[in-house]
């Protein structure tokens, strides 16, 4: 049977919803473990990553069971909520691709100020302290701090920026099209017959 057809159609869309599965519980996985560990104390972040990851997990299932039943209620919204989530996905890459120099310091400033929690981790990891400029009148949890030789955290974020958005943007993109792919795979499978089945009928 050629590539086109229906049983194809199936079992390409099962190995990729398949791959989305194994890639939300990846997600899971080390924000689980990255809390477990110590490394990441904030829990907004661990929340929001497991947050991601569960909502990619329900979407794989979704066209995994829609996918082996031909259920065409499923594969509908299937279609739907990975078309909306390819148009996010693509836009967050197409940003991060995009943004110059002073949006980054801005966006970054913004994050840092967000979580003091989060500033612990990067003072930790990084060894730095505050973000602009250190202040030795407070209290820092680097290692720098007792020595009086820390760098503000922005000058070492900063020069990790701009890898970790061309990085990021790079890798969201990828994924959209594998998303948008996923949307063409269920409208094509929806509309194909189960030659097995009673050739007049269509499920």
């Amino acid at each position: 049977m050629a590539c086109g057809g229906f049983v194809c159609s199936k079992t390409s869309l099962c190995i990729l919803n398949l791959i989305y599965v194994m890639v939300s519980l990846l997600m899971i996985g080390v924000a689980a473990w990255g809390k477990w560990f110590g490394l990441v104390s904030s829990f907004r972040v661990m929340a929001a990553v497991i947050a991601v990851g569960l909502f990619l997990f329900v979407v794989a299932i979704m066209g995994l069971y829609g996918a082996v039943k031909h259920h065409q209620v499923l594969l509908f919204f299937y279609m739907l909520i990975l078309f909306v989530v390819f148009i996010v996905q693509f836009s967050v890459s197409c940003a991060c691709l995009a943004i110059n120099k002073e949006q980054q310091n801005l966006l970054l400033e913004i994050g840092w100020n967000k979580s003091e929690s989060m500033q612990e981790d990067l003072e930790r990891s990084l060894d730095c302290c505050d973000f602009l400029e250190v202040n030795y009148n407070e209290s820092c949890v680097a290692n720098c701090f007792k020595d009086q030789t820390c760098r503000p955290c922005s000058v070492i974020i900063q020069a990790y920026a701009d890898d970790a958005l061309q990085f990021v943007g790079g890798v969201s993109l990828f994924f959209s099209f594998t998303e948008i792919l996923g949307v063409w795979l269920a409208h094509r499978y929806r509309n194909q017959k189960d030659h097995r089945q009673n050739p007049g009928a269509f499920i």
